[in-house]
């Protein structure tokens, strides 16, 4: 058993736990942007794909003319 008294340990104790309620807070944060960046990245890149897919038909509508 430690010789340091109860209420020490418990202060200890609630400053770790304070120490880590805030780091979960910034991680989560941090997860929420990088959710919302990944996000608009995957919307962009959707819109990119579905542009090209027009092109490529409509070059493939031009192929089948000539």
């Amino acid at each position: 058993m430690s010789d340091t008294p109860p209420l020490q340990r418990l202060d200890r104790i609630e400053i770790a736990i304070e120490r880590l309620t805030q780091r979960q807070e910034a991680l989560a944060q941090s997860v929420e942007l990088m959710q919302h960046h990944w996000e608009e990245r995957w919307t962009k890149m959707a819109s990119a794909l579905q542009q090209d897919a027009e092109n490529i038909r409509a070059l493939a509508r031009i192929a089948e003319i000539h």
